[in-house]
């Protein structure tokens, strides 16, 4: 779409139509029952693609998500270890003594 010159300004009419729109319904499920953040944010992914300001907004809500991903991997990781731990002492305990 980007090297066609006569596809370029119906392709940004199209992106922006459409994260319009998912916008739009977004704010609208932030009233009544729905997923409105996401969908704001969604929205505004889909903009990002081809609107410089768009991808401005959506650059601090990347980096949060990728903390918190990080932090989700962290919290699993030592859950794991303390289960397995747990786990380990337990077969310690109830494993037969030979004599």
């Amino acid at each position: 779409m980007h090297t066609h010159p006569a596809l370029h300004l119906p392709w940004l009419i199209l992106v922006g139509t459409i994260g319009t729109v998912v916008i739009l319904a977004g704010l609208v499920m932030m009233v009544f029952p729905g997923p409105g953040i996401a969908s704001v944010l969604l929205g505004l992914v889909i903009l990002s693609t081809e609107f410089r300001w768009a991808n401005s907004l959506v650059r601090p809500v990347r980096v949060w998500s990728r903390r918190a991903e990080r932090f989700g991997q962290r919290k699993k990781d030592e859950y794991l270890g303390r289960w397995r731990a747990r786990r380990a002492a337990r077969a310690r305990r109830t494993s037969p003594r030979p004599e």
